[in-house]
């Protein structure tokens, strides 16, 4: 049986708001990860989001990256909220629930939020157990080829954290705090734009605190 596909809709951040999360953390567009730009996104910064597309030398990276971090291992926090990704097209809403659940202490929720919700159900499960419980949402069916990838970068513990849902396991950057950790993750993003430089299509998206 086929896994699930989703709108790539789903894709879009500000659907957040429709899950009951209270506007006092938004996401907002980076203009570009030189300094002159990163000093204008509103500060602190939680998380960040990385939308690029998926080519075969990110593929092949991602392989050789998968093999090489297993054979050498890495310490991975128990506290990082980490969900694999089963559903097509879903990616931007596992970068979203990767952002949001990494920071849930940051966030304000309204009282019937189904995204507080889904996160206090599924605090306790495995990656995997949280990608079935996910599946059983009802979402549109599609079957459009989509070839762009969100991943969320988040601050767990001094420690920058890549998490993608495609990914066996979390990716260790480095060390990090709050007041580097835009700057942080836009030099993690500045080396999956160098590695197609051919290409054009990257979005980097700061969930900020409302000021």
């Amino acid at each position: 049986m086929d896994s699930p596909r989703w709108l790539p809709l789903e894709s879009n951040p500000e659907f957040v708001s429709c899950l009951g999360m209270k506007p006092t953390w938004q996401f907002g567009d980076v203009y570009g990860l030189d300094p002159e730009l990163l000093s204008m996104v509103p500060r602190p910064v939680c998380a960040v989001l990385l939308l690029f597309p998926v080519t075969e030398k990110y593929e092949a990276f991602k392989q050789e990256e998968e093999e090489r971090l297993k054979d050498q291992g890495q310490q991975v926090s128990p506290d990082v909220y980490f969900i694999k990704q089963t559903i097509g097209n879903a990616c931007g809403t596992i970068g979203l629930i990767h952002a949001v659940g990494n920071n849930q202490k940051h966030m304000d929720f309204e009282s019937n939020s189904p995204l507080k919700k889904f996160l206090e159900q599924t605090s306790k499960m495995t990656p995997e157990e949280r990608a079935a419980f996910l599946e059983k949402d009802e979402a549109p069916s599609l079957d459009e080829k989509v070839n762009l990838h969100f991943i969320a970068f988040v601050n767990i513990g001094g420690e920058l954290y890549e998490l993608d849902g495609r990914k066996p396991f979390p990716v260790v950057h480095g060390k990090t705090t709050e007041d580097t950790f835009l700057e942080d993750a836009a030099k993690v993003c500045k080396v999956f734009m160098a590695r197609d430089p051919e290409e054009v299509r990257f979005t980097v998206i700061a969930l900020s605190k409302e000021s």
